[in-house]
């Protein structure tokens, strides 16, 4: 897939699966724009990881409308244009319903609502109002199929994911008399820095016999999908949620 001279922004870049997908953009000729929350190192060792000129690193907690739409100002400004948007970005954290008190509760699902689906959602308009302008673009959303088999656990994840898929295919139906073309991918288990450990104890083998091929997705393989679905040869598939779990979860 051939992404020379294509601008791209990529929130939650600096690590894990938006890295991965920074450095794939990257290899195919795009000039990468990451958005990072707090870790400036993280993101400034994953620009250096970069092949290519002009990528830079802007920092933004996406969770605030003001940030969202500084952020987007921001990157279109450096790079004269935008052209993809991956949604990368988003919170993953305990707040089961049986050990939560109520203030725990009403706070994790606020946090992870702004963040995973707001602040989404606010990036989605924010980068179709410059698409228009241009004339058209690509948006993919990093879902998970936490959307589909519910997280127990963390149930505003899930439940922020399944929004994310919902909101995916109302703005495809909404934005391609724009060109502007929108799709989704759902990965189950990926292994990064942060779920290196999980996967290295008693745990990891459970969760690797989730898939009948024996392993979790590597950042890469999700990576080649977000890359396909913003590709030109892709737009027929708007709107659609693609699958990245080895099998892990049929629906």
């Amino acid at each position: 897939m051939d992404f020379t001279n294509k601008r791209v922004l990529i929130t939650g870049g600096s690590r894990g699966i938006g890295r991965a997908t920074a450095i794939a953009f990257a290899e195919a000729g795009a000039r990468v724009a990451i958005n990072f929350h707090a870790d400036k190192n993280a993101a400034a060792q994953a620009i250096e990881m970069l092949p290519g000129e002009g990528h830079f690193a802007v920092r933004a907690d996406i969770s605030h409308p003001e940030a969202v739409e500084q952020l987007v100002n921001a990157a279109v400004q450096e790079m004269e244009g935008l052209d993809i948007l991956v949604n990368n970005a988003g919170l993953f954290f305990a707040h089961p319903i049986d050990s939560s008190n109520y203030e725990e509760w009403q706070s994790a699902w606020h946090r992870t609502l702004n963040t995973n689906l707001i602040g989404a959602a606010n990036l989605c308009y924010c980068a179709a109002q410059q698409m228009m302008k241009q004339g058209g673009g690509r948006i993919v959303n990093v879902s998970s199929r936490g959307a589909y088999r519910g997280e127990p656990g963390q149930p505003a994840y899930g439940a922020s994911k399944a929004g994310m898929n919902a909101m995916s295919q109302s703005l495809a139906q909404a934005l391609a008399p724009y060109n502007i073309f929108v799709g989704a991918v759902a990965p189950g288990f990926v292994e990064t820095d942060m779920t290196r450990e999980l996967l290295e104890s008693e745990a990891g083998t459970g969760l690797r016999s989730q898939s009948p091929t024996g392993r979790v997705a590597q950042p890469e393989e999700v990576a080649h999908c977000i890359l396909f679905l913003a590709s030109e040869q892709a737009a027929f598939t708007t709107g659609c949620v693609l699958d990245v779990n080895g099998a892990s979860y049929l629906h």
